[in-house]
Protein backbone atom coordinates (compact mmCIF):
# COMPACT_ATOMS: atom_id res chain seq x y z
CA UNK A 1 0.00 0.00 0.00
CA UNK A 2 1.31 3.45 -0.89
CA UNK A 3 2.09 5.85 1.93
CA UNK A 4 1.05 9.49 1.85
CA UNK A 5 3.63 12.24 1.51
CA UNK A 6 2.66 13.52 4.96
CA UNK A 7 3.27 10.10 6.53
CA UNK A 8 6.69 9.84 4.91
CA UNK A 9 7.81 13.35 5.87
CA UNK A 10 6.66 13.03 9.50
CA UNK A 11 9.46 10.51 10.02
CA UNK A 12 12.15 12.91 8.82
CA UNK A 13 14.24 15.09 11.15
CA UNK A 14 12.81 18.54 11.93
CA UNK A 15 15.39 20.37 9.78
CA UNK A 16 14.49 18.21 6.76
CA UNK A 17 10.80 18.82 7.32
CA UNK A 18 11.44 22.58 7.44
CA UNK A 19 13.46 22.46 4.20
CA UNK A 20 10.58 20.62 2.52
CA UNK A 21 8.07 23.21 3.79
CA UNK A 22 10.22 26.03 2.42
CA UNK A 23 10.61 24.30 -0.95
CA UNK A 24 6.86 23.71 -1.21
CA UNK A 25 6.18 27.33 -0.27
CA UNK A 26 8.58 28.55 -2.98
CA UNK A 27 7.03 26.26 -5.59
CA UNK A 28 3.58 27.62 -4.74
CA UNK A 29 4.79 31.24 -4.88
CA UNK A 30 6.60 30.79 -8.20
CA UNK A 31 4.59 29.37 -11.08
CA UNK A 32 4.71 29.65 -14.84
CA UNK A 33 1.59 31.06 -16.53
CA UNK A 34 0.05 27.68 -17.45
CA UNK A 35 0.28 26.56 -13.81
CA UNK A 36 -1.27 29.82 -12.58
CA UNK A 37 -4.12 29.36 -15.06
CA UNK A 38 -4.66 25.77 -13.88
CA UNK A 39 -4.45 26.77 -10.21
CA UNK A 40 -7.14 29.39 -10.86
CA UNK A 41 -9.29 26.67 -12.50
CA UNK A 42 -9.32 28.21 -15.99
CA UNK A 43 -9.01 26.23 -19.20
CA UNK A 44 -7.24 27.81 -22.15
CA UNK A 45 -10.63 28.01 -23.89
CA UNK A 46 -12.25 29.83 -20.96
CA UNK A 47 -9.40 32.32 -20.72
CA UNK A 48 -9.52 32.85 -24.49
CA UNK A 49 -13.23 33.72 -24.22
CA UNK A 50 -12.57 36.29 -21.49
CA UNK A 51 -9.74 37.88 -23.51
CA UNK A 52 -11.60 37.70 -26.85
CA UNK A 53 -8.87 35.52 -28.32
CA UNK A 54 -8.75 31.97 -29.63
CA UNK A 55 -7.32 29.04 -27.68
CA UNK A 56 -4.10 28.78 -29.77
CA UNK A 57 -3.32 32.41 -28.88
CA UNK A 58 -3.52 31.53 -25.16
CA UNK A 59 -1.26 28.52 -25.71
CA UNK A 60 1.26 30.70 -27.53
CA UNK A 61 1.11 33.34 -24.80
CA UNK A 62 1.81 30.73 -22.12
CA UNK A 63 4.93 29.53 -23.93
CA UNK A 64 6.43 32.99 -24.45
CA UNK A 65 9.48 33.95 -22.46
CA UNK A 66 9.17 37.63 -23.36
CA UNK A 67 6.00 39.71 -23.62
CA UNK A 68 4.69 43.20 -23.06
CA UNK A 69 3.70 44.02 -19.50
CA UNK A 70 0.28 45.06 -20.80
CA UNK A 71 -0.23 41.56 -22.26
CA UNK A 72 0.81 39.89 -19.01
CA UNK A 73 -1.41 42.25 -17.03
CA UNK A 74 -4.44 41.43 -19.24
CA UNK A 75 -3.74 37.69 -18.81
CA UNK A 76 -3.60 37.96 -15.01
CA UNK A 77 -6.57 40.33 -14.75
CA UNK A 78 -8.69 38.01 -16.91
CA UNK A 79 -8.37 35.45 -14.11
CA UNK A 80 -9.31 38.01 -11.46
CA UNK A 81 -5.79 38.86 -10.32
CA UNK A 82 -3.60 41.95 -10.32
CA UNK A 83 -0.04 42.29 -11.54
CA UNK A 84 2.51 43.96 -9.27
CA UNK A 85 6.08 44.69 -10.33
CA UNK A 86 8.67 44.64 -7.53
CA UNK A 87 12.43 45.18 -7.69
CA UNK A 88 14.30 43.19 -5.05
CA UNK A 89 17.67 44.24 -3.69
CA UNK A 90 19.85 42.75 -0.95
CA UNK A 91 18.36 44.91 1.78
CA UNK A 92 14.92 45.92 0.46
CA UNK A 93 12.14 45.52 -2.06
CA UNK A 94 10.68 48.42 -4.02
CA UNK A 95 7.26 48.29 -5.66
CA UNK A 96 7.45 49.90 -9.12
CA UNK A 97 4.28 51.89 -9.82
CA UNK A 98 5.35 53.32 -13.18
CA UNK A 99 3.35 50.66 -15.02
CA UNK A 100 -0.04 51.51 -13.52
CA UNK A 101 -0.68 53.73 -16.53
CA UNK A 102 -0.40 50.72 -18.88
CA UNK A 103 -3.93 49.70 -17.94
CA UNK A 104 -5.29 53.18 -18.61
CA UNK A 105 -3.57 53.39 -22.00
CA UNK A 106 -5.07 50.13 -23.25
CA UNK A 107 -8.61 50.64 -22.03
CA UNK A 108 -9.29 53.05 -24.81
Amino acid sequence: MAKSFKTLTEKLPDDSQERIRQNVKQLIEEMPLPEIRKAMAFSQEELADVLNLDQPAISKMERRTDMYLSTLRRFIEAMGGTLDITARFDNRSIHIDQFKSINTLHQG
